[in-house]
């Protein structure tokens, strides 16, 4: 797949995410959504369980600075979390993004979904707001860094802060 996801990867990166795949596989509650249509696969989600400690590795130490590490650890350790979601622009707008996330998040546990995306991705970020996710954390005024969004049923949304 040559541009997965909204990020519109160049294939250096669609190979770096095939290449690490092998690894997501292995994590604890992993679990993968494809949606294939006339034999090519048109979308994806995958997701697991973040693991406790807070992971270091990756965009964590983002999600950390913007929670806290006790909320890090509270709100997140032992939640589902959102890796990756990818839909072919040909099979955009038809609700298939929201079928692979349901999917991949509907049976987190105690409803506890969590997900990073980048702060500059605004349809990303306009995406999950209109399916109920929660914005945790506020990157700085100039819009750059990564936001944790807390699912719909994710037990701690009433303790984040107002919306911006």
């Amino acid at each position: 797949m040559a541009a997965p996801g909204p990020w519109h990867e160049d294939e250096a990166q669609a190979r770096e995410f095939v290449s690490r795949l092998p690894a997501s596989v292995r994590r604890a509650g992993f679990t993968v959504a494809t949606a294939v249509r006339d034999g090519e696969i048109v979308g994806f989600a995958t997701a697991w369980t973040t693991p406790g400690p807070f992971p270091t590795d990756r965009c964590c130490p983002q999600a950390a600075a913007g929670l806290g590490n006790e909320h890090s650890t509270d709100w997140l350790c032992g939640a589902r979390e959102l890796d990756e979601l990818a839909v072919r622009p040909t099979a955009r707008g038809t609700g298939l993004a929201t079928r692979l996330l349901e999917a991949v998040t509907a049976d987190a546990p105690e409803g506890r979904a969590w997900l990073l995306t980048s702060a500059r991705n605004g349809r990303a970020m306009a995406f999950y707001r209109r399916h109920g996710w929660t914005q945790a954390t506020h990157p700085s005024p100039d819009g750059k860094g990564i936001v944790v969004f807390l699912g719909p049923r994710h037990p701690a949304r009433p303790l984040t802060p107002l919306p911006l």
